[in-house]
């Protein structure tokens, strides 16, 4: 059969990489792609936004499966779209998307179906939102109700920061109409997670844990960012909690969708905040996190291909997925600067010395070429992933990688899977 990735990042870097090992694809196409997908499919110079030229080139190349990896266009429409042509698309959809597109529609899903969240006021309105702010006092979470690319929410741990950041999201328009509606949430504490689950729309197939690392510097400080690393297993989520995500969050979501006359299929995105032993959710998303796809990925034993097939079809009956023994942590190394600006066109070193170490992939996500060179194109360049049998063993092997790897100004974390280690001693 003939894949079509849609995207050009570290998820559909892994994602291709997945799909590539499977006995039933004769051929992948990705589009835009990227340098180190071009190893392993043929990229098309169709941009992931670009609904008709994908769809066009999808009928004309006879693709038998679409696979989307980023959230914009789910959000546009774009499964409608080939759906409604008879092909075979993952994802969700434009309805369905509306729960990552707008904080505001999955809040009030949440609410309507008891979905266990933080408590929450969404505004449109500059004055009443300030007014909510110093009602409600600090620490307060501030969110621009669209999309913004993973930086759209502010913690503030005080009222002036929070008042700041409704200045610049409905005042400065710096997520532009992103930020026409607000959502400002409670301030939940406990420690993060993410949890996934493949769907048709009824039935529902968990993935194993994982860990973000949302934060740009190292024991979580700084500014937001899409994710700087991410590590498979999280332990935090133990069989108790994964059972409680499952019975209180994922079928409820998913009934309640369905219910509410827009149908979920696809993989939806759980981050969660656990504390006590209770997990809540701090967002969803439409499609494959990233960076946590690339640990998750890497770690995944079964054929990725008949569950993506399945859900295209409605006809997901797989119980259950087999995983590798092994821990993977996946290592962001991102552009000086990120997630402000920053310098593009700066060449990349040692991507065929880390190469050579085994249980190590590098994921590309923000890179072109020039002049036969790799060089960095985005914020997020790298998702170096590393295996090992234990979640430490894994850290060690990716930071071993990125040993090997360098560029000017090159920034990363030194700290990812740490918070694994404690749930060990």
């Amino acid at each position: 059969m003939k894949v079509l990735v849609v995207g050009g990042g570290g998820r559909e870097h892994a994602l291709v990489w997945k799909i590539s090992q499977s006995p039933l694809v004769g051929k992948i196409y990705c589009a835009p792609g990227n340098p180190g997908i071009k190893e392993l499919a043929e990229c098309v110079s169709i941009a992931a936004d670009d609904i008709d030229g994908l769809f066009v080139f999808a009928q004309e190349n006879a693709i038998d499966l679409t696979v989307v990896g980023p959230e914009i266009p789910l959000t546009m429409g774009i499964c409608d779209r080939f759906r409604n042509a008879g092909l075979d698309i993952f994802g969700p959809s434009k309805a369905a998307a509306q729960i990552e597109g707008s904080k505001g529609f999955s809040k009030d899903l949440m609410a309507r179906y008891n979905i266990p969240t933080a408590a929450y006021q969404s505004f449109t309105d500059r004055d009443a939102a300030v007014a909510y702010i110093k009602e409600q006092g600090a620490p307060i979470v501030v969110k621009a109700d669209g999309l913004a690319a993973g930086k759209g929410v502010i913690v503030a741990m005080d009222e002036e920061t929070a008042i700041a950041a409704i200045e610049d999201i409905m005042v400065e328009s710096v997520f532009g109409d992103a930020g026409s509606s607000v959502v400002i949430e409670e301030f939940m504490e406990g420690e993060e997670a993410s949890f996934f689950a493949f769907t048709d729309g009824k039935n529902i197939l968990p993935l194993d844990s994982s860990q973000d690392h949302k934060r740009v510097f190292d024991n979580d400080e700084g500014l937001n960012t899409g994710g700087m690393g991410a590590y498979s297993p999280a332990p935090v989520v133990n069989a108790e909690i994964n059972a409680q995500i499952i019975d209180k969050i994922v079928r409820p979501t998913i009934a309640g969708m369905a219910s509410d006359g827009c149908p979920y299929s696809g993989i939806l995105y759980v981050g969660l905040m656990i504390k006590d032993g209770v997990a809540r959710v701090v967002e969803f998303n439409a499609r494959f996190g990233d960076p946590e796809a690339q640990p998750l990925l890497a770690r995944m034993k079964s054929d990725i291909v008949p569950v993506l097939q399945a859900c295209a079809r409605g006809q997901l009956n797989v119980s259950e997925l087999e995983w590798h023994d092994k821990a993977a942590v996946c290592v962001v190394m991102a552009s000086g600067g990120y997630p402000g600006s920053f310098e593009k066109e700066l060449p990349i070193g040692g991507l065929d010395a880390a190469d050579e170490i085994d249980d190590l992939i590098v994921f590309h996500a923000g890179t072109t070429e020039k002049d036969g060179q790799v060089v960095n194109n985005g914020g997020r360049v790298l998702g170096v992933t590393g295996l090992g049998a234990t979640v430490e063993q894994a850290i060690t092997k990716a930071y071993e990688g990125v040993e090997k790897i360098s560029w000017d100004k090159v920034h990363y974390r030194n700290d990812i899977g740490q918070k694994a280690l404690k749930y060990f001693k």
